[in-house]
């Protein structure tokens, strides 16, 4: 059997997803894929609301700087040398990895858990979301002390923008990527014009006048503890 006929016979048995099976050449992805999902995973809601809760938890300018620049430089030599190697070396999926090394039913219970935990993972990027709608039409939002939503409108929007967020998960990595390449760009956008607008409401036109505000940090708000790095 030539190395062609294999490959097709992998690719109909995977149904176009390489669970089990180590991804054939013809399925590699370029660089503008790569580069969709890593802007796509990097520069989400998520990460636009830490810096405003560093700031209630009285966050510092130098702290926050630093520890962003030490934590993604260490996230980027993991990847470089540990996710990568293993990646490129062996084509194969995590947990199918896993499973080689640790046995099914380690396995299993790592899925379990990790199952559970990006249920509430994914419920809170949902929820992070669900605030670029909500601010616009000034919709009334769970505050930061709330442990349930406070309106069926709000419930609403989450369910929509779940609805799609799963529609497109689950029509596999090529949707994925597609979605990632069209909206990573307008997110990076909103999160610079969101900065611009931040700073001059701040009146802050230097350097300086950035640190003045934010440099020493400032008291926890009630209930929540200081960070330091």
């Amino acid at each position: 059997m030539s190395q062609y006929n294999i490959q097709e016979e992998i690719e109909e048995i995977s149904g176009g997803e390489f669970e089990r099976t180590i991804v054939p050449q013809s399925k590699l992805r370029g660089w503008k894929s790569f580069l969709g999902m890593y802007a796509g995973e990097h520069a989400a809601g998520t990460e636009f609301m830490i810096g405003p809760l560093f700031l209630t938890a009285g966050v510092n300018a130098f702290d926050l700087i630093i520890g962003l620049l030490i934590g993604n430089f260490l996230a980027v030599l993991s990847w470089r040398f540990l996710t990568a190697e293993i990646a490129v070396k062996n084509r194969l999926t995590l947990y199918f990895q896993l499973e080689k090394i640790c046995g099914k039913k380690l396995v299993t219970g790592y899925n379990l858990a990790n199952g559970i935990l990006f249920c509430f993972l994914a419920g809170s990027m949902i929820t992070v979301s669900a605030t670029a709608v909500g601010i616009p039409f000034n919709m009334p939002m769970p505050k930061l002390t709330d442990t349930l939503p406070n309106g069926i409108t709000w419930i609403v929007i989450l369910i929509l923008i779940g609805a799609i967020i799963s529609i497109i998960a689950a029509r596999g990595y090529n949707t994925i990527s597609k979605a990632a390449n069209w909206m990573s760009p307008v997110i990076v956008l909103a999160f610079i014009t969101c900065a611009i607008v931040a700073l001059n409401q701040l009146g802050v036109s230097s350097f300086l006048d950035f640190w003045n505000i934010w440099g020493e940090g400032s008291n926890p708000f009630p209930g929540q503890i200081k960070y330091t790095f």
